[in-house]
Parts: C-alpha cells; sequence; structure tokens
C-alpha cells in the first residue's frame, strides 16, 4: 500500500472518529436533559397529564440510553481499528479502503460519504448491507448492490 492511502485511510478515520466522539457527546447532553426534566417535573393537578408526561421523558431517556450504548460500541470498533490501519491485506475487511468500479469504500462504522481531495469516500459499516456484500471480497470479484453490478479493483 503506498503511504497515500495510508493517510487517507487514517484521516477517514479520524474523521469516524471525531463524528462518533461529537455523537456521544449530543446523546449524552439530551440524555441528562431528559434526566433533569424527570426530576424537574413535578406532580400537577391533572394527574392523568402527569403520568403521561413522564412516560414520555422515560421513553426518551430509554431511547437515548440505546443510542449511546450503539454510539459507544462504534467508538470501541473504530479505536480496533487504528491498530490494524497500516496492516496489508488482499481481502475486504473492517478497516481497509475498498475501490470498486462504483467508487471508494471504507469499511468501519456508518458514517456517509466524506470528501478527501477529490473523491468521495463512503465510510460504511460491515452491518450495512454494501458492507456485508463487501467484507471478504478480494480484488477481481464481483457483486450486484442496488441492481448494480460492482468489482473490485483495489484493497488497501
Amino acid at each position: 500500500m503506498t503511504n497515500n492511502y495510508f493517510d487517507i485511510k487514517r484521516e477517514l478515520l479520524d474523521t469516524a472518529l471525531k463524528r462518533t466522539e461529537d455523537r456521544i457527546s449530543m446523546i449524552a447532553s439530551a440524555l441528562e436533559t431528559a434526566r433533569d426534566s424527570s426530576t424537574d417535573d413535578t406532580k400537577s393537578s391533572a394527574g392523568d397529564k402527569y403520568e403521561t408526561s413522564r412516560e414520555m421523558i422515560q421513553q426518551d431517556i430509554n431511547r437515548y440510553q440505546k443510542q449511546l450504548l450503539e454510539a459507544n460500541k462504534d467508538l470501541q470498533q473504530l479505536l480496533h481499528i487504528e491498530a490494524a490501519l497500516n496492516s496489508d491485506t488482499d481481502v475486504a475487511r473492517v478497516g481497509t479502503l475498498v475501490q470498486t468500479n462504483v467508487g471508494l469504500y471504507f469499511i468501519a462504522t456508518s458514517i456517509g460519504a466524506v470528501k478527501i481531495g477529490d473523491s468521495n469516500i463512503f465510510i460504511i459499516s460491515p452491518l450495512a448491507p454494501i458492507g456485508q456484500l463487501l467484507i471478504g471480497k478480494k480484488i477481481g470479484d464481483s457483486f450486484v448492490f442496488n441492481n448494480i453490478d460492482q468489482k473490485v479493483s483495489a484493497i488497501y
């Protein structure tokens, strides 16, 4: 692998880490706000309204806790990728940059398209449909995604 692709992978991983850390921060803040709302909510004369409000706040808290758990899992996966960034491989796996005739994919976590230089690179999860199709592929392997034939031309 040329040093250029190592630098691109490093930049992609840094971008994914930053976005994931930002997401964790936003979720934690929303969770704290919901918890504050729950403790600040005082029982009013409209008992049913109070119970409905408390239940809605609890549902928000549960949703934020689940999102926080998932975001922390993503962060841990990204931290594991860092150790394998500069290892060479001829098989698409987590931490690899895969070039197809359609585009460039970095298998890490679901972030979406990132522009590096003149290239749009998709940071995708290995669990996403395209990620599942890419994992295990070698140069020359083909697959179909969204009715589009793709062929792996390089793995970095």
